[in-house]
């Protein structure tokens, strides 16, 4: 079961010291679905930006961008993605200042690896137990808000998420979103077109499947059998 859960994850170590990113790659990378290395914190922001780990750990002293700066902006991104610091300091206001910026877990070096593994092997069943399964093999994760086909991540803008996340939030088996809704949760007070939303559903479709949505012409959008 733990092996499972842990398959599932994407896990993104930003560190600059060489040997301690390879050693834990090499102790328990192969436990994940895909272990990404980063060494410093500006090319670990970026990294966050494109892959949407399911899970950060980061030292906090590095070159370019410290792991609490970074932090700091991949909470601005995602409020709930787990960060993991890692550290060869132990005062009050470094320990303080990463739990400002929500770190859930605190490692002193040197540890042990196993014990990195085992915390995040408690986070795993946390994770699995938002992953909503779609329809046409999609699965979204309702806490980072992250869309996947069979496993593999699929990109998705700031509105497409809000979009998305609204249809599952709201689904009914007999009720479909209307487009009045869909256009002010998305745009806000600004005229919107039908021919607008029309595109906008259009190339999210492109994106992801013609199977995803569902819709009914004049009585609005559905998300497609939510499956358990």
């Amino acid at each position: 079961m733990r092996n499972r859960a842990l398959k599932e994850l994407r896990i993104l170590l930003v560190e600059d010291e060489e040997k301690l990113a390879s050693l834990l790659k090499n102790a328990i990378g192969d436990s994940f679905y895909s272990f990404h290395i980063s060494s410093n914190g500006e090319e670990g922001l970026e990294m966050f930006k494109s892959l949407s780990p399911d899970i950060v750990i980061t030292d906090i002293m590095m070159p370019n961008m410290d792991g609490l700066e970074m932090s700091k902006e991949i909470r601005s991104l995602n409020a709930d993605v787990p960060i993991i610091i890692l550290s060869a300091f132990s005062e009050t206001d470094k320990f303080l200042n990463a739990i400002d910026v929500g770190v859930v877990k605190y490692l002193i070096k040197p540890f042990d690896p196993d014990e990195l593994l085992d915390y995040i092997s408690s986070l795993s069943e946390k994770l699995e137990s938002k992953l909503i399964k779609l329809a046409d093999d999609f699965a979204f994760n309702t806490t980072k808000k992250t869309l996947y086909k069979n496993g593999r991540y699929v990109s998705l803008s700031k509105n497409e998420k809000i979009f998305l996340s609204f249809l599952i939030e709201n689904y009914s088996q007999n009720e479909m979103i209307k487009d009045k809704k869909i256009k002010s949760l998305l745009w806000g007070d600004e005229e919107v077109s039908n021919e607008r939303l029309r595109t906008f559903i259009r190339r999210f479709r492109q994106k992801t499947s013609k199977e995803l949505i569902l819709n009914l012409k004049g009585f609005g959008y559905q998300i497609n059998k939510l499956l358990t």
